[in-house]
């Protein structure tokens, strides 16, 4: 089985065993188990849904911290579109970019000036004839995970262009490597990410060789720090950004990619539709691969509830969020592109930012190396699930009832495990006792003849 890296991890003190997470995971990732849970490596997506429903916090994301900045002399912050959402109204934009300054950033590069470019790039790739209905949004890697492990044949209708996290890493690095003569490897570019599924993406990218960027540090973390450094001023670089109004460059069509229909609305082509949250993709997935929605040209996957404002790692709520993002794009929805149509033409024409590598399917459920033996294996998997009672209540430690056959052929659980087996197994053995109980051994039968006898 492949190795797989994940950022979504488990606080074993914290844990109390209360299998809400297996309920609420999508890929039936965790177990619980003498009473703590287990996270199965090849099933994880890291979606953050364990995050969100743990009571205890026991599962947390693993991301970098600020300590990153100093192993690079050059260090850039590519905040994501939703980190704006989790400001007051009041805040300006200017005054949030200036804060990284302060806290230890020479330089930011907005993620969503990064989305102007990836919708135009899809625009155009829709524009192009032979496209296969719907096409789906590669912008999310949980999204994208899920594909591999639960809708393989859907993979090939998704763009073929890389993510704004990314677009932005390679456009930042190489513009500091020209503007200061840092070597590109001594410049870093750290993604503020609200969500563990970025952080996956940068360790073992999907649609792409080795990614540009060199660190992701959770909104969560860095908040408080903004926070503290929000009305400093214009930080002191030697001129490169002492006017915080020049480092605002994006426009309303990039910022809106930090709530659900932000993508599809700044891709501006054909018939749209949106969806967020795990369980509803899930849904809306079973029904393209029963044939449904093919009169769609594009369909935005978000694995957070209302888009990334609703991420696991970010400060608000996903309601207020949207509220706060929507208001800065209403105050700020008169900036003018900062990109000619034919400069992102160029762009395109030059193919830089399309992704380079298949997204090819994970495999997650190997009972044998042996064909026939793991045929042999899924049959007896087939007859346990059959035996089971179907009520998938987790009572187990396993999400569903043919989860738990799989844990059983895999070694790693017992039909006991069941409580209505293990129920039925002990009025079983509860029965034999009595039956045992009311057995008179021989000796004693002689001993009681002789006794009438007398």
């Amino acid at each position: 089985m492949p190795q797989y890296f994940h950022s979504v991890r488990l606080d074993v003190e914290k844990c109390k065993g209360c299998t809400n997470c297996i309920k609420h995971c999508p890929t039936e990732a965790i177990r619980v188990h003498d009473g703590k849970a287990a996270i199965m490596e090849e099933r994880c997506i890291d979606c953050g849904e364990c995050i969100k429903c743990c009571p205890n916090h026991a599962k947390y994301a693993y991301t970098s911290t600020l300590e990153k900045l100093k192993e690079f002399k050059y260090n850039i912050a590519l905040p994501a579109p939703s980190f704006f959402g989790q400001f007051k109204e009041k805040e300006k934009i200017e005054d949030i970019l200036q804060a990284f300054m302060h806290i230890g950033f020479d330089e930011v590069f907005e993620v969503s000036l990064a989305a102007e470019i990836v919708a135009f790039i899809v625009h155009q790739q829709l524009s192009e004839s032979g496209n296969k209905k719907p096409v789906f949004s590669s912008a999310c890697p949980a999204v994208l995970r899920l594909m591999q492990i639960k809708f393989p044949g859907l993979l090939e209708q998704t763009t073929h262009v890389l993510s704004p996290m990314e677009v932005a890493a390679r456009i930042a690095r190489g513009e500091a490597a020209k503007k200061t003569g840092i070597a590109y490897d001594e410049i870093g570019a750290i993604f503020i990410t609200p969500c563990p599924a970025k952080v996956t993406e940068v360790k073992q990218p999907i649609v792409t060789k080795h990614s540009a960027v060199n660190g992701v540090i959770g909104a969560n973390l860095i908040y408080k720090d903004i926070i503290k450094n929000l009305y400093k001023g214009p930080a002191n670089d030697n001129g490169a950004h002492t006017n915080g109004c020049h480092m605002h460059k994006a426009t309303r069509l990039g910022m809106s990619w930090g709530y659900l229909t932000g993508e599809s609305k700044s891709i501006e082509l054909g018939t749209t539709l949106a969806v967020s949250g795990i369980h509803n993709v899930i849904s809306l997935l079973e029904e393209i691969e029963r044939g449904e929605l093919q009169d769609v040209d594009f369909i935005e996957l978000q694995s957070c509830n209302a888009g990334c404002v609703g991420g696991p790692l970010n400060i608000q709520n996903s309601f207020v969020g949207r509220v706060h993002l929507r208001d800065l794009i209403t105050r700020y929805g008169s900036q003018l592109s900062y990109y000619s149509k034919e400069e992102l033409c160029a762009v395109y024409e030059q193919r830089h930012f399309e992704s380079t590598e298949p997204i090819l399917p994970r495999p997650i459920m190997i009972l044998d190396e042996d064909v026939s033996k793991a045929l042999v294996k899924m049959e007896r998997l087939d007859q346990l699930t059959k035996e089971f009672p179907g009520l998938d209540c987790g009572a187990c430690g396993s999400p569903s009832c043919r989860a738990l056959a799989e844990d059983i052929i895999r070694g790693i659980a017992f039909e006991t495990d069941c409580v209505i087996k293990l129920r039925d197994r002990v009025n079983l053995l509860a029965q034999e006792i009595l039956d045992l109980a009311r057995i008179v051994p021989p000796a004693m039968a002689v001993d009681d003849s002789e006794k009438n006898n007398k």
